[in-house]
């Protein structure tokens, strides 16, 4: 399994089409959650996936601080083959990233409720109540 870290500017047509198809297969289609899934924070985002031969595996994107919170975020996580410890090395991966290309100190991500537990295993603690989001709960956890 093949990790891959871009800006948007190295991403290429093909690549962001393939990473716009999934997140809105994801959140949009498959949570039945109708809003704009592509947003004006990727222009600024770095994208990290990992690819096997069937494709993207896994994916997240990092914010840097001052784009979405005053620290630097992680968002959009998916692993396409659940329950096989892809989240959690896609986030692993995005916090690497995130430390070692913002030099971030604190990351923050707003979390859906049910995933918790994966991030929680990443050392990350839960810093604001439950809020609904697009409908769905979520939760502001931290990582310091």
């Amino acid at each position: 399994m093949e990790l891959i870290i871009k800006s948007f500017s190295e991403l290429t047509a093909a690549e962001f089409h393939e990473i716009a198809m999934l997140r809105v297969s994801v959140f949009v289609v498959e949570q039945s959650c109708p809003y704009q899934e592509i947003d004006d924070h990727d222009p600024k985002a770095l994208h990290l996936w990992l690819r096997d031969s069937e494709g993207i595996a896994a994916y997240a994107r990092v914010l840097p601080g001052g784009e979405l919170f005053p620290e630097v975020a992680i968002g959009r996580v998916i692993a396409v083959k659940r329950r096989r410890g892809l989240g959690t090395r896609i986030v692993s991966e995005a916090v690497s990233a995130a430390r070692s290309r913002f030099g971030a100190e604190l990351i923050s991500v707003e979390a859906q409720v049910y995933a918790r537990g994966l991030y929680e295993k990443l050392g990350f603690r839960q810093c604001s109540e439950e809020f609904l989001e697009d409908g769905i709960p979520h939760i502001k956890m931290q990582l310091k």
